[in-house]
């Protein structure tokens, strides 16, 4: 089978309005795709930032996933490019893993509320990639702004998986929220051999 080894860190995120972030991640995959090795999932620690606004997180992501072949033909655009130097940056396959991240601020009653979503596919290429995913976050109503101001809180997404599904996100009014920063190690293996094109 082919193999695809990620091994990289979430190194962290800016341009949040809060301070005392953390990040929740997870993998997302096709059903011709198995997680052979590693966590699917995680989450890093809190990091409160006292020069600037940048939360340091440096969480580690090491997976190891095996595929028989590509879901559909044509692939799609990335919406964070996986080589943004290179103007020939190949397409991603339909079904190719995307990490997908929700950013929490924290606050000193150790209260949670989410501050972003967003996603980026993992790099179809091999090489050392450093990725930053632009997040975003519902706006809610008047209300419920209103609300956010007074209570604390805010609206959030009863399908975290929404984030990545078009026909769906468009519906949805959202703001900017931030920018969280990754640096993946891409690793492919027997692609070729196995007859898998990406």
């Amino acid at each position: 089978m082919a193999e695809l080894h990620v091994i990289g860190q979430i190194v962290g995120g800016s341009g949040f309005p809060q301070r005392r972030l953390f990040c929740k991640w997870g993998l997302q995959a096709g059903g011709a795709w198995k997680l052979l090795s590693g966590s699917g999932s995680g989450q890093t620690q809190v990091d409160d930032p006292q020069a600037d606004d940048v939360a340091y997180w440096c969480h580690p992501l090491d997976v190891h996933f095996v595929t028989k072949g590509l879901q559909g033909t044509a692939g799609v655009p990335s919406p964070v490019s996986p080589c943004p130097r290179v103007p020939e940056c190949p397409l991603v396959p339909p079904g190719w893993p995307k990490l997908l991240l929700q950013v929490w601020h924290q606050d000193e009653l150790g209260r949670s509320e989410v501050l972003g979503y967003g996603f980026c596919h993992v790099p179809a290429v091999p090489g050392c990639h450093p990725l930053a995913c632009v997040t975003w976050r519902p706006r809610g109503t008047r209300g419920e702004r209103l609300r956010q101001r007074l209570l604390g809180g805010g609206p959030r997404l009863r399908a975290p998986d929404l984030v990545t599904e078009a026909t769906d996100r468009f519906r949805l009014r959202t703001e900017a929220a931030g920018t969280v920063h990754l640096q993946l190690g891409v690793i492919l293996r027997h692609f070729g051999r196995f007859g898998v094109e990406c």
